[in-house]
């Protein structure tokens, strides 16, 4: 035990027998001049104590090791490791979708109507339009009949057709001569030709005319 510590408790040592002396002089004190108990007993209670604690004692050092320990030569001495960071990961690669706007249908516009029909043009019927007129010459005179001096007149019905050019001729009244007769509808054929009759819508159509021929000898 140190100096200081045994100092230390002979200090306390001498102050607890100083109080016991004082209490003990308290209470003779007490007796003598006839203090009440309660006055004793308070002032008992209101002495305060306290222990002494002793410190606790220094560790004790290890001993040396022996000199004739062989020395352990320190662990050897591991480089740290050098850790390569992880390979950085390529940037996601961002897929950019261009949305497909279908094509619009072509708008078919619908068929123009037909154009109205052309108003039908109201014509009347029309005949058959010519002349007979220059179409008889001296020579088409019948030879017998001019050298018996026959005359006569000759009322025939001829056809004309479309084409303007009678189709069909008939004696309806005779001169009373088969010759001129005969030589009548054959110069009708043969020479007359007529503009076409036309119907109520304008087209042409078949007429029939009716017409008398004179045959005369030159004096």
């Amino acid at each position: 035990m140190s100096y200081a510590q045994r100092k230390q408790l002979s200090g306390n040592r001498t102050a607890a027998i100083v109080i016991a002396a004082v209490l003990q002089f308290v209470l003779g004190y007490a007796l003598v001049t006839g203090l009440a108990f309660n006055v004793i007993k308070k002032e008992v209670q209101n002495l305060k104590t306290f222990n002494v604690e002793q410190p606790p004692p220094p560790p004790e050092k290890p001993p040396p090791p022996p000199k004739d320990m062989p020395k352990v030569p320190p662990p050897p001495v591991t480089p740290p490791s050098i850790v390569q960071p992880p390979p950085l990961a390529p940037p996601p690669i961002q897929t950019v979708t261009t949305p497909v706007i279908p094509p619009r249908a072509p708008v078919i516009a619908p068929p123009a109507p037909p154009p109205p029909p052309a108003p039908v043009k109201t014509v009347h019927a029309q005949s058959a339009t010519g002349d007979l007129q220059g179409l008889f010459r001296p020579d088409d005179y019948p030879e017998a009949a001019a050298e018996a001096n026959v005359t006569g007149s000759t009322t025939v019905s001829y056809e004309i057709g479309t084409n303007g050019r009678v189709t069909g001729c008939s004696v309806i009244s005779s001169s009373g001569n088969r010759s001129l007769d005969q030589a009548t509808c054959r110069v009708i054929q043969s020479r007359a030709r007529f503009t076409p009759a036309r119907d109520s819508n304008g087209n042409p159509t078949t007429d029939t005319k009716t017409q008398t021929i004179t045959w005369r000898l030159a004096g």
